[in-house]
């Protein structure tokens, strides 16, 4: 089982990829992660909608091996990053079928906390995501930068991670196998079950 991190920020150091690292500690050793800056695509292949380009063919592939995807944003001008919006229009219309997604945002204050709802959440309902978990906004207050100005998680929003990274987890236990994917035992008949006591 593979979760997918994208940071959809055009920033290398952001609050939004404050909130993946959160996510990605609480997973632990427990799943393979994988991370996915859209900043460091091809910024021409991105624009130019090149899908044969090396980097954002990689990137597709990343999102079809994922078993679920955690997607960071900034909210800037009340709606998600331009990059993150720019990737999403590259994929395939069903790019997200059978998969979770956990979407985070930050921005500098409540007022756009709704953006996650009426911005995001469609955009991945519409690339056949199987389950968009309740998101997590985060104000800047939410993320300051520590003496070393690095951004740190609240613990307001690290106790809502702490949810939402547990639920991520019980809903991928309860997903079905993806069509083709095997445990590695064959079925036995009940008739062959031997038990003792």
């Amino acid at each position: 089982m593979s979760i997918l991190l994208i940071a959809g920020s055009p920033s290398e150091h952001s609050r939004s990829a404050a909130l993946l690292d959160a996510v990605q500690a609480r997973l632990g050793g427990h799943v393979l992660v994988d991370r996915l800056h859209i900043r460091d695509l091809s910024p021409q292949a991105l624009l130019l909608a090149d899908v044969h380009h090396k980097s954002i063919a990689h990137a597709v592939a990343q999102v079809a091996s994922a078993r679920a995807l955690v997607v960071a944003t900034p909210i800037y001008k009340a709606a998600y990053s331009g990059v993150l919006k720019v990737f999403l229009d590259l994929l395939p219309q069903t790019a997200l079928k059978g998969k979770l997604v956990l979407p985070l945002a930050t921005g500098g204050s409540p007022h756009h906390m709704l953006a996650l709802d009426y911005a995001l959440r469609p955009v991945l309902q519409s690339l056949s995501a199987s389950h968009v978990l309740t998101g997590i906004y985060a104000t800047d207050a939410q993320v300051p930068k520590d003496e070393d100005g690095e951004y740190q998680v609240g613990s307001d929003i690290a106790s809502r991670l702490d949810d939402a990274v547990n639920i991520l987890f019980k809903e991928i236990l309860r997903m079905p196998l993806a069509a083709g994917h095997t445990t590695g035992f064959s079925p036995v008949p009940f008739a062959q079950v031997r038990c003792s006591v």
